[in-house]
């Protein structure tokens, strides 16, 4: 575990931010991400995400702290990054990419250390602004998304070597990938719901009878 944890492997996933392009083609081609890492900067991003939520300024943020759950975001987060990565696989599988699954969840989870510095420094700014400064706020916050998403953006576009037209077109495909593995999911547990249902009341039915 200690290796997949090690110095170096943490100065990469900041390498990444600095360099991109250089970074994610190392990534596909000399195996110089971790998983593990890509992982744990995602849990990381959604506790900053909650934090920022429940810590910042009332100047800044109109959100009760009572009704922010951390557990539920951090669910949600993991299973939508889940979502993402499988539904860009299954489209780029079609599509000639290169890019294997180990990769793209490389990719997604190195891309969300912009956003967890810029919501982390978001959250100690907003102590101190005053409400004439908290447009400066929402620059820092700001910035952090543009970056990350830039980055997914370059990610995907070089672990599975496409050009720019064609990553944007993956991407939305991978939107539709995902909205239909949702539904399907959905059938799938009304499937199992109404067999269990089934099974259940004539289980009901010999007891009853007994």
């Amino acid at each position: 575990m200690k290796g997949f944890f090690s110095k170096e492997k943490w100065k990469y996933a900041f390498y990444t931010v600095s360099h991109p392009m250089d970074a994610y083609y190392e990534i596909r081609h000399r195996e110089r991400g971790c998983v593990p890492i890509a992982i744990l900067l995602v849990i990381l991003f959604s506790l900053s995400f909650s934090i920022n939520r429940i810590a910042a300024n009332f100047i800044v943020n109109d959100i009760d702290p009572l009704d922010v759950n951390a557990t539920t975001e951090l669910i949600a987060v993991l299973l939508l990054y889940l979502l993402f990565c499988v539904g860009n696989w299954s489209i780029t599988c079609l599509m000639g990419g290169e890019g294997r699954l180990k990769d793209i969840v490389i990719a997604v989870g190195y891309a969300m250390t912009p956003m967890i510095l810029c919501f982390n420094l978001g959250t100690v700014f907003s102590q101190f602004v005053t409400e004439d400064e908290g447009a400066f706020y929402g620059i820092v916050v700001a910035l952090g998304i543009a970056y990350s998403l830039l980055m997914m953006l370059m990610g995907i576009m070089q672990v599975h070597n496409y050009t720019l037209g064609k990553t944007l077109i993956t991407l939305f495909l991978t939107f539709v990938a995902m909205f239909i593995i949702i539904f399907v999911a959905l059938l799938l547990f009304d499937l199992l719901n109404q067999v269990y249902n089934f099974f259940y009341s004539i289980y009901q039915e010999l007891i009853f009878r007994v």
